[in-house]
């Protein structure tokens, strides 16, 4: 990675070969890896556990509409009154917040503005140009994959984008949550049937980043809940108070609610 510690806004330059252009099902991390392998992709999916992904599968669930926005932007106030949302603040702000328990606890939810640091950015970033964008975690991953192999032309390119975290000092912290949850996605492509096209290109499959985070995902499901609590981000909200979180992040395949953003928004479906 080309990208300088002291800088996290430095632009990574990506060869050809990091942008996975054999593969129809690719995945990459952060914003600079979103950029890199999402090129030409017919469906981005954004896998952000701890906790954006959650906390839009939760509001979904809930028939909310929930709209991304970037964190800690002065104007999210003035977006939230304009649409008649709710704003989620802080998680110690004492109200609505990027927490998954706090959401479902809401007395009531309908129109919800959800800043994030990480899945919230990414989601803005892959829909200016990529037609259809999803917020995938635990608890939506075999529903997106169906949903995704049954409607996606056999040929369509999925770019799998884990969001990760961030260190200190702005640069990506890969983690191993967000890992999970995009190899909990692909394999739902899997066990869909997606995946296996092989044109005259020579494009294949699923690339070997895909395959590893699979693998990883299958090896973590047996202790879901554990591999989730005891992770360095599980172990922050712990720490925070926010256990109830990760028993939520880890109800692996409990909603049919598919997160797609369409005009700034995920909808219920």
């Amino acid at each position: 990675m080309n990208a300088s510690p002291s800088n996290p806004r430095h632009t990574v330059t990506a060869s050809a070969a990091h942008r996975q252009l054999p593969s129809a099902v690719r995945l990459e991390w952060g914003l600079e890896g979103a950029r890199t392998v999402a090129s030409g992709a017919d469906l981005a999916v954004v896998v952000d556990v701890l906790s954006f992904s959650t906390c839009v599968s939760v509001a979904l669930d809930r028939g909310a509409h929930v709209f991304p926005f970037p964190w800690k932007d002065t104007g999210a106030e003035d977006f939230a009154a304009r649409h008649g949302a709710q704003l989620a603040g802080p998680r110690d702000g004492g109200g609505l917040s990027l927490s998954p328990a706090g959401i479902r606890a809401a007395e009531s939810l309908d129109r919800l503005v959800l800043p994030s640091p990480n899945g919230s950015a990414l989601c803005h970033e892959l829909a200016r140009d990529v037609p259809l964008v999803a917020a995938v975690c635990l608890r939506n991953a075999a529903a997106t994959a169906e949903w995704a192999a049954a409607t996606l032309p056999g040929d369509a390119v999925i770019a799998v984008i884990a969001a990760g975290e961030r260190w200190p000092d702005g640069t990506l912290r890969p983690a191993v949550e967000d890992q999970i949850g995009a190899g909990a996605f692909i394999a739902g492509l899997v066990a869909a049937g997606k995946g296996g096209y092989e044109p005259e290109d020579g494009r294949h499959g699923y690339s070997p980043e895909a395959v590893a985070a699979m693998a990883v995902f299958e090896a973590a499901e047996p202790r879901l809940r554990e591999m989730l609590l005891g992770c360095s981000s599980g172990r922050e909200l712990v720490g925070g108070g926010y256990a109830a979180d990760i028993d939520i992040a880890a109800e692996l395949d409990d909603s049919d609610a598919v997160a797609i953003m369409a005009d700034g928004v995920f909808r219920p479906r």
